[in-house]
């Protein structure tokens, strides 16, 4: 199973911009689908984006045009750029993986720890 850990969370001020990476390792990397969740204090867990193994996109409605992610299989990587942050999106953002080979996976199962991002002025 692979291993996932975030990076790049921080403090930024409502319109600015961060970067999330999360690092992958102990499995083939180019045979999971990638995600992006988020947890706001309160609240229930909730997808953000998702990259297939084919770098296919897809968006919540909340962060689309906004929030891009994308992977780098050479580097076993996937990325969050965040745009024109909100304080709406604080929250902690997790790194997650859903194995598509040979079985496709049914859900995403693979967490990282976790990376806080606070949107305040």
């Amino acid at each position: 199973q692979v291993q996932l850990v975030e990076s790049g969370g921080g403090l930024v001020q409502p319109g600015g911009s961060l970067r999330l990476s999360c690092a992958a390792s102990g499995d083939i990397f180019s045979i999971y689908a990638m995600a992006w969740y988020r947890q706001a204090p309160g609240k229930q867990r909730e997808l953000v984006a998702v990259i297939s193994t084919g770098a296919s996109t897809n968006y919540a409605d909340s962060v689309r045009g906004r929030f891009f992610i994308s992977r780098d299989n050479a580097r076993n990587t996937v990325a969050l750029q965040m745009n024109s942050l909100k304080p709406e999106d604080t929250a902690v953002y997790y790194c997650s993986a859903r194995k598509v080979v040979p079985i496709p996976e049914p859900n995403f199962g693979s967490w990282g720890q976790g990376t806080q991002v606070t949107v305040s002025s």
